[in-house]
C-alpha cells in the first residue's frame, strides 16, 4: 500500500475487498452529487445558481446568494472535472466561474462580496476572509481544467489582499473580517454561533487550504512562507497540546477564548494538514504535522455505536450536541482514512467505511438526490434544514467523495468500476 509517506506495505485480501467495495459505491455517489446539483440549482431567471431550495426541493429564486456557496459550487464541479472529464461538469465550472468573477469580485475595493441579491447586485459587502480563501481555492481549481489566467489572475489578487489587509505581521495569523473598504469591523462572526473573535481556527483552516491548492498552480515563495506560517500556527496555537483537540478562538495576541469542541473540524484539519505540508514538500515539517494529524485524529472521540460521529461538545456545561451532520460525516469519511494511511491502525479504516455506511443509510436522499443536512439526536432527521443554502454546498460531500477515490486508486488492487 502507498501511504500518505509513499511507503508500500502489501494489502489483505480482505481490505482489498472492502477497498473496492468501498470505492465503487462512492463513484457512484459522487456521480449523483454532481447530477443533483446539475439538474437542480441552476438560476433560469437571473443567471447562476438559486440562493436556496428548502427541505422539500424547493427552489427559492428570491433568496439572495452567498459568496462562499458560489465559490463551493466553482471548486466542486472543477474538482470533478479532473477526475470525471465529463463535459457537463466543465460546463457547469465555467457557469461558476463566469458568475463569480462578475458579481462577486468587488472591483472598487478589491476582495469578495459575502452575498448579493437574487438579481446578482452586491448586498452583504463586508469583507469575510473566509469567503476570499474559498474564492482562492474554486479560482485556483478552475485554472487547473482549464488554464484560464483569469481564473489565476484573481486568485493571485485576492492572496495578495488577504496579505495585505488580513495578516498580523506582528503576530502572525489572519484577522478575521473588514469592512467593505477593509476598515476594522466590530463584529467579526462567521455566523451566529459563533465566538467575536478576531482569530479564528475555521479561518485559518481554510485559508491554509486555499493556499495549498493555489500553491499547486503557482509555486510562489512567499505564498510556501505564509504555509508554513499557517502550520506552525496550528502547531503552536490551535491543537491543544493536552486534548488534541482544536482550540476555535482567539484574540489578535493568541489568548484562546472558551469555546466548543467541534468534532467535525478535529476530523478535517487531520486530513487537512498533512495535504499542506505535502505540497511544500518539507519532510521535517511533514514528520511535525503528521504528528498533529495523529494527535486529533486520536482525540476525534464522539463516535455513536452506529459508526457517525456527532457534531460538537461543550466542555463548560459537559453537554454533547448528538446531531449527526452531513459535513462531519462526510470528514470523517477522510480523516479516519488518512489515520489508517498514517498508522496502519485497521481499526480507522474500518471507521471511515461506517462513517459512508451511515451516510449511505441515513443521510442520502433517495427521494430527490443530494444529502440530507442531517440526523437529530433522537435519531430521527432534522427538520426545517435546506438542501440548498448559504452553508449547505456540494463541497464537503464531493470533496470526501473524491479523496476517497483518489486515495484507493493510489493504494491500487482493487476491482474499480
Amino acid at each position: 500500500m502507498k501511504s500518505i509517506n509513499h511507503q508500500e506495505e502489501a494489502v489483505t485480501l480482505h481490505n482489498t475487498t472492502l477497498l473496492t467495495v468501498y470505492h465503487n459505491e462512492v463513484h457512484t455517489a459522487l456521480g449523483e452529487i454532481l447530477d443533483y446539483w446539475m439538474h437542480n440549482t441552476h438560476d433560469p431567471v437571473h443567471g447562476g445558481f438559486v440562493g436556496r431550495i428548502d427541505e422539500n426541493n424547493v427552489p427559492d429564486i428570491s433568496a439572495p446568494k452567498g459568496a462562499v456557496l458560489n465559490a463551493r459550487i466553482l471548486w466542486s464541479f472543477s474538482a470533478a472535472y479532473k477526475k470525471t472529464n465529463k463535459p457537463d461538469h466543465l460546463h457547469l465550472a465555467r457557469i461558476a466561474f463566469n458568475y463569480f468573477v462578475s458579481n462577486f469580485i468587488d472591483k472598487e475595493y478589491g476582495g469578495v462580496y459575502w452575498s448579493l441579491t437574487a438579481q446578482g447586485k452586491p448586498l452583504e459587502t463586508k469583507k469575510q476572509i473566509y469567503a476570499l480563501a474559498f474564492a482562492i481555492y474554486g479560482c485556483s481549481a478552475y485554472f487547473e481544467i482549464s488554464n484560464n489566467e483569469r481564473a489565476k489572475s484573481v486568485a493571485q489578487d485576492l492572496f495578495r489582499q488577504i496579505e495585505t489587509h488580513s495578516f498580523d505581521a506582528a503576530n502572525t495569523g489572519y484577522l478575521e473580517a473588514f469592512t467593505r473598504e477593509w476598515k476594522p469591523l466590530e463584529d467579526q462572526r462567521l455566523s451566529d454561533k459563533d465566538v467575536n473573535a478576531k482569530k479564528t481556527m475555521n479561518t485559518h483552516l481554510h485559508i491554509l487550504e486555499a493556499y495549498t491548492a493555489l500553491y499547486r498552480i503557482w509555486p510562489d515563495n512567499k505564498l510556501k512562507t505564509q504555509i508554513k506560517n499557517l502550520l506552525k500556527n496550528f502547531k503552536d496555537h490551535f491543537v491543544d497540546p493536552d486534548t488534541g483537540h482544536l482550540v476555535l478562538f482567539f484574540d489578535e495576541y493568541w489568548n484562546g477564548k472558551p469555546g466548543i469542541i467541534s468534532y467535525g473540524h478535529d476530523i478535517e484539519a487531520a486530513w487537512l494538514l498533512p495535504e499542506a505540508a505535502e505540497a511544500v514538500n518539507a519532510p521535517s515539517l511533514i514528520i511535525d504535522v503528521n504528528k498533529l494529524s495523529v494527535k486529533l485524529a486520536v482525540a476525534t472521540k464522539g463516535l455513536d455505536v452506529d459508526g457517525a460521529l456527532w457534531y460538537e461538545y461543550d466542555p463548560a456545561n459537559q453537554h454533547v450536541v448528538k446531531e449527526k451532520h452531513w459535513w462531519v460525516q462526510a470528514e470523517a469519511m477522510v480523516g479516519f482514512f488518512n489515520h489508517w494511511q498514517l498508522t496502519k491502525d485497521e481499526s480507522y479504516l474500518h471507521r471511515s467505511i461506517e462513517s459512508w455506511q451511515f451516510i449511505r443509510e441515513f443521510i442520502q436522499d433517495k427521494t430527490h438526490g443530494e444529502w440530507h443536512w442531517g440526523i437529530s439526536g433522537d435519531g430521527t432527521a432534522m427538520k426545517g434544514q435546506d438542501k440548498v443554502g448559504f452553508w449547505k454546498c456540494p463541497y464537503h460531500n464531493t470533496r470526501a467523495c473524491l479523496e476517497i477515490i483518489k486515495r484507493i486508486e493510489t493504494i491500487g488492487n482493487y476491482d474499480s468500476q
